[in-house]
C-alpha cells in the first residue's frame, strides 16, 4: 500500500478492513462515554466515533456498532449523556468498553439535568434527547439533540490516535530509531 492515490480507472475491489481501520487510525479522535439513567441504573458505553453535526439546531452524532448490547437500552430511555473524557481517564474509556460488567462499580459521577451519568473530571459533558437514527453498516449513525451542556477548560480531551491513546510521540520516535 503506497500514501498516493492510484491513477488506475477501474472501479475500486472489495477493501480490507483491518487496511481500512489502520488508514483511517490515522485521524486523531476523542474518546467519548455515552450515559443514561437507565431503569436498573446507570448505563454506559465507550464510543470514538464522535461529531458536532449542527449548531442550529443544536445536534451531535455518535456510531455505535450494531453489535452494541448497551446502545438499544440507552435507546429506549430516550436520553443521554455524552461525557468527553480527560487525558487521565484511560481507565473510563477501558471500563465502559467492556461487556457483562459493572461500568460503574467505583466510577464517582453527578447527574445531567436529564439524571444521565456526568464522570466526574471529564473535560466536556453534553445533555442529549435521541433525535433520530439512521443505518451506517455495521454501526448505527445516531444524532442526538443538545439540551445543555458544561466544559472545564483545564481539563485536557482523551486522544485516540493508530490504536493509542495520546499522539503517540513517544512511540513513533522509539520506532524510528
Amino acid at each position: 500500500m503506497s500514501g498516493s492515490p492510484s491513477s488506475a480507472s477501474a472501479p475500486p475491489g472489495p477493501l480490507d478492513p483491518a487496511t481500512m481501520r489502520d488508514v483511517l487510525g490515522h485521524f486523531v479522535s476523542g474518546v467519548v462515554v455515552i450515559t443514561a439513567d437507565g431503569p436498573d441504573g446507570p448505563i454506559g458505553f465507550t464510543c470514538q466515533s464522535f461529531a458536532s453535526l449542527s449548531l442550529d439546531p443544536p445536534l451531535i452524532s455518535f456510531s455505535p456498532s450494531r453489535s452494541s448490547s448497551t446502545w438499544p437500552r440507552i435507546r429506549e430511555v430516550g436520553s443521554f449523556c455524552v461525557n468527553v473524557l480527560a487525558e487521565d481517564h484511560e481507565h473510563h474509556s477501558a471500563g465502559f468498553a467492556r461487556s457483562g460488567t459493572d461500568k460503574f462499580a467505583g466510577v464517582d459521577w453527578t447527574p445531567a439535568p436529564s439524571g444521565a451519568p456526568v464522570l466526574n473530571g471529564v473535560s466536556a459533558w453534553i445533555d442529549c434527547t435521541l433525535w433520530n437514527e439512521y443505518d451506517g453498516g455495521d454501526h448505527t449513525i445516531v444524532v442526538g439533540r443538545v439540551h445543555d451542556l458544561g466544559a472545564d477548560s483545564d481539563r485536557l480531551p482523551l486522544l485516540f490516535y493508530r490504536g493509542r491513546y495520546g499522539l503517540g510521540r513517544d512511540s513513533a520516535e522509539e520506532e524510528a530509531r
